[in-house]
Order: structure tokens, then C-alpha cells, then sequence
């Protein structure tokens, strides 16, 4: 990754947290799909993005801090996760996980996912799980689930906060993950970088 121009995130920021679930079991697959991969990675401009988003939650509140669960991914992981929702449609599938022929902007170094943690780690409360695969996930939504008793107002606080400095700080999300966040579109990180393999 660092030959490629990647930066590890905690170089840039020491401060923020990371606990990659894709190097863990706790993830939707169940098992460890990066292997040694324990660090997170992303191109300079993401990372110096990130940098500024947890500048601002610990502006608004110093004991939160940033916890990343997924930073640039090789595409050979890419190809893992895709197969494993192979029992879903194609169209169904590309809702969770970006088909790896096109790339995902995660194979660039260009998206994170991520939630908010106390200093010591502990992620504060958003309703889901990360890689939640339903729409009680869908930020769009929100006032919906929180009418219906399904969200709390103070989850739906937490991810709107989350949500308020990664884009202050220059960062796109998604209608269907709280936690994803994108630093480019795929079409700018396709003309700018190579895909991590």
C-alpha cells in the first residue's frame, strides 16, 4: 500500500482509532478476510480529509474520537466479499458490496467506513451494527424509524453527528450505510489512482 502512495491513516492522525473488521471475524462474512492486513490505509487526500473530520467531533465533543473499520481494500478482498453474497441477485448485491469488475472506491483508497467511539474505544450507539444489510442502516430513512420506534433519538444523534463532520470535511455518504463515507466518486478516483489489488 505504501509503495502504491498510501498513507497510514494514524501517521496523519494519531488519534484516531482503528479496528479493521475485515481483519477480524466480526464481520458479515465471519471470518478474516485481510489476513496481515491490521493497518488503515488511504491516499493522502482522503487520510488528510479524515484528519480534518476528526478535528471537528473533537471540537464539538473532546472525549469522542473517530473508530475506522475499513479503509482502502485490495480488490482480492473485494472479490471475497462479493462471493460470499453470491445467493443474492447481482442488482441485490451491488446494494452491499460494489461488484470488484468495476472496483469499489474502497480498492482505491478513497472511501472509509467508520462510526464514533469514546476515547477508549467504545462505539457509541447507532442502531445497527456496521454492515448492517437492511434499512434500518439507510440514513435516508431515519425520520422514518425513529417515528415507528425502530431508531432512538439519540442513535439518529449519533449518525447525524457522525455524519455532520465527515462531510464538513469534505467526505459523500451513502443512502444505505451510516457508516460509509467516500472521498471522491468512483469516476474522480478512477481517473486519479490505480486500484490497490
Amino acid at each position: 500500500m505504501i509503495r502504491q502512495g498510501l498513507v497510514d491513516i494514524q501517521t496523519v492522525d494519531r488519534t484516531i482509532l482503528v479496528e479493521l473488521k475485515y481483519s477480524t471475524t466480526d464481520n458479515f462474512v465471519g471470518k478474516d478476510v485481510y489476513d496481515d492486513l491490521t493497518r488503515a490505509y488511504l491516499q493522502p487526500m482522503s487520510a488528510k480529509k479524515l484528519a480534518k473530520a476528526s478535528g471537528f467531533l473533537q471540537q464539538k465533543n473532546p472525549e469522542f474520537r473517530l473508530l475506522v473499520y475499513d479503509a482502502t481494500r485490495p480488490r482480492s478482498a473485494q472479490w471475497d466479499l462479493w462471493k460470499t453474497l453470491s445467493h443474492l441477485p447481482v442488482n441485490e448485491r451491488g446494494k452491499y458490496v460494489s461488484n470488484p469488475r468495476n472496483g469499489s472506491v474502497h480498492n482505491y483508497g478513497c472511501a472509509v467506513d467508520l462510526t464514533i467511539a469514546t476515547k477508549d474505544g467504545k462505539p457509541l450507539d447507532m442502531g445497527t451494527k456496521f454492515d448492517y444489510f437492511g434499512e434500518l442502516a439507510y440514513p435516508e430513512k431515519e425520520n422514518q424509524w425513529l417515528k415507528q420506534g425502530k431508531l432512538t433519538r439519540k442513535q439518529v444523534e449519533n449518525r447525524r453527528l457522525l455524519r455532520s463532520v465527515m462531510q464538513k470535511a469534505g467526505f459523500s455518504s451513502l443512502k444505505t450505510e451510516w457508516w460509509h463515507f467516500n472521498a471522491l466518486s468512483r469516476a474522480e478516483a478512477k481517473k486519479m489512482y490505480k486500484i490497490v489489488e
